[in-house]
């Protein structure tokens, strides 16, 4: 297929994709659980209004939100959901209050007969819809009221200081006095009772919840629904012809390609680096430095589900608590692998295009100092955040949103986003001149141009919601800069770049290489884009969004089933010609990628994603097995490589010592590999049996979690953290030694050809 053909293709499929994507966005609008002016009781009683609610959901972001526990399964793993625990307290509460009239005194003492009929009640009293549009009232009854208020209590003496919630708090790593103020307390139960009542109240005129039968709760007659079996059963289909199409495709274009001629000596870095090129090494730092930070945290995040409160006996929940942890656990992730893209993205610019800009190394050094004032000032406000020392607006601003992976305050996501766009300038400019002369790489270089404006561009998203909008659409724009912007355009522009580093380096032709990802980028984003409902099935979304995620989330794996051939590919390059050796482990840190692509965004992520699968898993340990081995796996080995691979080249003249290279490649993988295996995946199945047998609310809950087998596979996890800590660790000392010298030979590198001359300014 020509390039002509694939550019129509492409934008025909981005432009269609998101005409869905919006249409459904203005659908959950409209179809979205309504927030009530007031709830009432049916004697008039004012119980809460629409102010405590929203009141309530900035509480809850300002001490973590989905930072700790979840709400309609979205966010942490140890303490419980709070829309699924709500539901169960609440139900339990009523039913036996009404088995206090027909003795014996509780629910689970009567015969099998009463309590059916009670159930009966049960399920008429909370699936029935009072909400009235006419007033904007809800009407609750009276015992629903009397459930209200002992909740009420409950919560507000598990978030305060009561001395008989202790056991409770630590097993949800929550620590006293999380929330002091009787105002806020007030305002959060308001907020976890909307957010339960949206998932047990049935939609007008239909027989499903707001939140399409989410969470299981048998008590409320909460089930799968028909039309999840059956778009289920469609996402299969549609990834076994999806899957035989690519195959016929790829075995009917791949061997017109003709024999590759490998060139002799290294055309890349016979151009000796540019200003700008070094001044990108100390991003590289920053990257070692953060991806260390990270890796200790994810240590004591993860001790926090054996001590609640402690590490090893060490309090440090009264300095850092689990949501303060875990918060900076994710986002320095995010932080660490944006920057090395970005990085090499200023680094391969002009090498590709033999175009050094004026002033392009101050302005790099500039947007270094700015990434280093977000990642400190923001990490500093979601610490004062959590701690309760911000108001609801400076929360807002500057303290924690509470929706994961993108929990910067508001000036924070607006200062990383002009830096993300200035990054697109200074990229734009060292490019441009390659752009204007007529050459056969165009089209690579047009992709790569437009795969960089994605980034900033599909970031503003994250600025689509304010202080009060409603939940449902928040996570709807949530997941344009999580699933669109992570998972989507970031992986178009990381295959650009590595095709440019091919084409570059004489081991790829750049008519294959320009039609190879112009068709990834096709078949990727047909499936990707509006693969993002996938995870909207049940956040008060409508069932389009359902029908669409299923069907079009199971298309995002076909590309990954010939991802096999793309690592065998990449592993044939180190074998090329002598001077490729020098490239090695970066070259086997792309040959990893394709590996966790293939394994966890590929099988791990379709194993969640049916809505038969996510129906039962949603917010269990079978969600971070996904994360770990698709955000770490995929897009963070990618980005150690592109470290790599651009340290080789500033460091060119001479040889690298790889033993603690070889060491911290295998130790990271084989890491990785067993903290799943050892622990997540199994607690992850164990979690969904009790999900499917007892209800959500129960495979979340302390009494299950603190079960020995539990606490058992989290102590399996210290094997595979350790050996992947060790890993990380020996990275951060072999990149440490690139500049001290420890990490090199002392004889020049004789299969790197002569230096040539420097790029032209």
């Amino acid at each position: 297929m020509n390039a002509k053909k694939l550019w129509i293709s492409l934008a025909t499929v981005i432009i269609l994709s998101f005409a869905i994507l919006g249409y459904y966005g203005g659908e959950i609008y409209h179809s979205m659980p309504p927030i009530p002016k007031n709830v009432v009781t049916t004697d008039g009683r004012v119980v809460a209004t629409k102010q405590d609610i929203l009141n309530g959901q900035n509480v809850w972001q300002s001490i973590g939100g989905q930072e700790v526990g979840s709400i309609w399964g979205h966010g942490a793993y140890v303490a419980p959901d709070w829309s699924a625990d709500w539901l169960h307290r609440e139900s339990e509460l009523i039913l036996n209050r009404w088995a206090k009239v027909t003795p014996p005194d509780t629910y689970e003492s009567l015969d099998d007969e009463t309590k059916a009929v009670l159930l009966t009640r049960l399920k008429k009293e909370m699936r029935t819809n009072t909400y009235q549009p006419n007033t904007g009232n809800l009407v609750i009854s009276a015992d629903r009221a009397f459930a209200y208020d002992e909740l009420s209590r409950h919560y507000t003496s598990l978030f305060g200081n009561d001395p008989a919630f202790d056991k409770l708090r630590d097993s949800y790593a929550i620590p006293r006095n999380a929330i002091t103020d009787p105002a806020r307390q007030k305002a959060l139960s308001a907020f976890f009772f909307w957010a339960a009542w949206s998932c047990s109240t049935e939609r007008p005129g239909d027989t499903i919840t707001y939140t399409n039968n989410w969470p299981h709760e048998s008590l409320v007659d909460n089930n799968m629904t028909g039309s999840m079996v059956i778009w289920s059963v469609v996402s299969f289909v549609l990834l076994l012809a999806g899957v035989g199409a690519l195959a016929w495709y790829y075995a009917a274009q791949k061997h017109h390609d003709g024999e590759e001629l490998f060139p002799d000596k290294d055309p890349l870095l016979g151009l000796a680096p540019t200003p700008s090129m070094k001044a990108t090494l100390k991003f590289f730092w920053v990257v070692t430095a953060l991806v260390v930070a990270q890796a200790a945290l994810g240590v004591i995040t993860a001790h926090y589900q054996v001590e609640g409160s402690s590490f090893y006996g060490i309090p440090i929940a009264e300095w850092i608590p689990y949501s303060v942890t875990r918060t900076w656990h994710t986002q320095l992730g995010i932080f660490w692998i944006a920057t090395a893209w970005l990085a090499t993205g200023l680094f391969v610019a002009p090498a590709v295009s033999g175009h050094e800009p004026k002033f392009q190394r101050a302005l790099i050094n500039f947007l270094f100092v700015c990434l280093l004032i977000i990642v400190v000032g923001s990490m500093a406000g979601q610490w004062f955040a959590i701690r309760q020392k911000l108001g609801y607006t400076t929360n807002f601003w500057f303290g924690h949103q509470g929706y994961e992976y993108v929990d910067l305050g508001r000036f924070w996501k607006i200062f990383l986003t002009v830096g993300l766009f200035l990054w697109l300038f200074l990229m734009a400019r060292a490019i441009w001149p390659a752009l204007r002369r007529k050459q056969e790489g165009k089209h690579l270089l047009a992709l790569f141009l437009l795969a960089s404006t994605a980034i900033p561009v599909f970031y503003i998203p994250g600025l689509m919601w304010g202080q009060h909008t409603h939940l449902a659409i928040a996570e709807y724009w949530r997941w344009w800069v999580v699933h669109l912007w992570v998972e989507g355009f970031f992986e178009v522009f990381a295959t650009v770049v590595i095709a440019f580093l091919f084409t570059r380096m004489g081991l790829l032709r750049i008519s294959t290489a320009t039609s190879s990802v112009l068709f990834s980028t096709v078949i990727f984003l047909f499936g990707g884009i509006i693969g993002t409902f996938h995870h909207l099935y049940f956040s008060g979304t409508p069932i389009g969004v359902l029908a669409f995620g299923a069907a079009f989330s199971a298309l995002e794996v076909v590309p990954l089933c010939l991802i096999g051939f793309e690592a065998y590919e990449n592993l044939t390059l180190t074998r090329a010609r002598p001077w490729v050796k020098a490239y090695k482990w970066p070259i086997l840190y792309f040959v990893a990628v394709a590996f966790w692509n293939l394994v966890g965004a590929g099988l791990f992520g379709f194993f969640i994603n049916p809505p038969v699968a996510l129906y039962y898993m949603q917010g269990l340990n079978t969600t971070p097995v996904h994360g770990h081995t698709a955000l770490f796996g995929v897009y963070g080995t990618l980005g150690i490589g592109l470290m790599l691979f651009c340290l080789r080249g500033l460091t060119s003249n001479k040889e690298w010592k790889t033993g603690v290279l070889r060491f911290s490649f295998w130790a990271i993988n084989i890491g990785l590999a067993l903290m799943v295996l050892l622990s997540l995946l199994p607690i992850g199945l164990m979690q969904t049996w009790a999900s499917v047998e007892h209800g959500m609310w129960y495979a979340r809950s302390a009494e299950f979690m603190g079960r020995g087998i539990i606490h058992n596979f989290v102590w399996m996890r210290i094997v595979g953290d350790t050996i992947f800590t060790a890993g990380l660790l020996s990275l951060g000392w072999f990149v440490l030694g690139l500049k001290t010298g420890w990490s090199l030979k002392d004889d020049r590198v004789s299969y790197l050809g002569d230096k040539g001359a420097p790029a032209k300014k």
